[in-house]
């Protein structure tokens, strides 16, 4: 059970009317691999980036796995859980009052951003996930998703986000009734340039949206 007023993490105000951007890191990294990818999403936004609390053989993970792909479902439930707790203390301990969040996620950090937001929408809305996937395996959720946003940018030949799970999760999304924005590219595992660009504009319609 990860501790959150303990957890490390980094933070930044930004303006005070902008988003603030949780920050979630891929498999092996840290709290600060997506900092230069939170000014060109956003810039002027606050950024919210905590460490994965899960160590797979030395490297920083957000849940368990059983093997490549082979996801530990119920780990994942238990730390979307504790995910949503942390969120809910740097909302009051660094008094974003009512700042839109929305989740940045690379890889591990996008599914574990999509499991938070398939799973706990109360909490957290908005949701951009690079080179993410269906995170909850044979589970479902049961509607429930108006009013959330979700993102999601995929390379067509992704050995580690097949595109089969891709579409069950754009399916799911749907299906709850969020929003959602598909964007697949040419190429594998990764965050291209195009990418950036796209996240950016989708991020600039949610702050607009929420902000006229």
């Amino acid at each position: 059970m990860t501790n959150v007023e303990n957890w490390p993490h980094l933070y930044h105000a930004g303006t005070p009317a902008s988003p603030v951007l949780l920050l979630l890191h891929g498999t092996g990294g840290t709290e600060h691999d997506l900092l230069p990818l939170a000014e060109r999403l956003a810039p002027g936004a606050g950024y919210l980036s905590p460490r994965g609390p899960v160590q797979e053989q030395g490297m920083n993970r957000w849940f368990r796995r059983f093997g490549e792909g082979q996801f530990d479902v119920d780990d994942v439930v238990r730390r979307a859980g504790e995910l949503t707790d942390f969120i809910g203390w740097a909302r009051e301990h660094h008094g974003l009052g009512g700042r839109k969040i929305i989740a940045v996620g690379f890889s591990n950090g996008a599914n574990i951003a999509l499991a938070t937001v398939l799973l706990h929408p109360e909490v957290l809305t908005d949701v951009v996930a690079f080179s993410g996937m269906y995170p909850l395996g044979d589970r479902t959720v049961d509607g429930g998703l108006a009013g959330t946003a979700v993102a999601l940018f995929n390379g067509e030949a992704d050995a580690m986000a097949p595109l089969t799970s891709v579409m069950q999760l754009k399916s799911v999304l749907d299906a709850a009734g969020a929003d959602v924005h598909q964007s697949v590219r040419e190429g594998g595992h990764g965050v291209h340039a195009s990418e950036v660009e796209g996240a950016a504009a989708w991020v600039s319609s949610r702050t607009a949206t929420t902000t006229s």
